[in-house]
């Protein structure tokens, strides 16, 4: 007989349904899945500011519109397509762009950046994801599974991860299905007994779907599915009700 547990197979054709007795470790998504991400950046970005106007005036002044900021980071995404893949060194060197712009010192740029990366990990929960992190852990191995530069021992939850695994260290992002097999790995498992939980429908919930995980989407804001015939075997509006289906 065959065990679907060990198949990497794309799942969730058609009516897929979420099946807990195969679950046997959790990835998930941090952005917008455990934390609102627009806000945290805005205050990240408003910190920038800040050191700016201190540290290098006419960045500053360019730095005031964030138009600015997202106009250097797409050139250079263009320009520097070994960075795509790594936040941190595009953020980095989009303020370098600024500052060398504006005519300020570019070697400022890892004492900025490191003023917005501090700030970067300063981000607000919403209410279900502590909660569900702890019913998580309790249960499964989970391991974070981002696209972002978000540090999950910075901002405090790292006891409740296995491991975190970023596109960053692992040189591809979702949805490639390599970085999923990867948080299989990490977890100790194969890829058809993990739930992949993650906002995004595009990356989080196809990407594993493609990858032979299971899928928990995480919907929040009652968005429609538009990619049939796949499916993730369970969307669900908040963390919480998803413990609710796996006890």
């Amino acid at each position: 007989m065959k065990d679907d547990s060990l198949s990497t197979e794309p799942a969730g054709s058609g009516a897929a349904t979420l099946e807990p007795s195969r679950v046997r470790a959790i990835s998930i998504d941090l952005d917008d899945t455990l934390w609102p991400i627009a806000p945290t950046i805005e205050r990240a970005e408003a910190a920038l500011l800040a050191w700016f106007r201190e540290h290098a005036p006419a960045a500053a002044i360019l730095a005031a519109n964030p138009q600015s900021l997202r106009e250097a980071r797409h050139f250079l995404q263009i320009k520097r397509p070994d960075l795509s893949h790594d936040l941190s060194a595009l953020r980095r060197e989009s303020i370098r762009f600024v500052l060398l712009k504006a005519g300020d010192d570019p070697e400022l740029a890892e004492e900025a950046f490191d003023v917005f990366f501090a700030e970067r990990q300063r981000v607000e929960l919403f209410d279900d994801a502590l909660p569900a992190l702890e019913w998580l852990a309790g249960r499964y191995p989970v391991v974070a599974l981002s696209n972002g530069n978000a540090d999950v021992r910075r901002i405090g939850l790292g006891q409740h991860f296995r491991a975190a695994i970023s596109a960053r260290e692992f040189g591809v992002a979702k949805p490639d299905a390599r970085i999923f097999h990867a948080a299989a790995s990490a977890a100790g498992v194969r890829p058809g007994e993990v739930l992949h939980i993650g906002d995004d429908a595009q990356l989080d919930a196809l990407g594993a779907l493609v990858a032979g995980l299971q899928v928990a989407w995480l919907n929040r804001d009652g968005h429609a599915w538009d990619h049939a015939p796949l499916a993730p075997h369970t969307t669900v509006a908040d963390l919480m009700t998803l413990c609710n289906q796996l006890a």
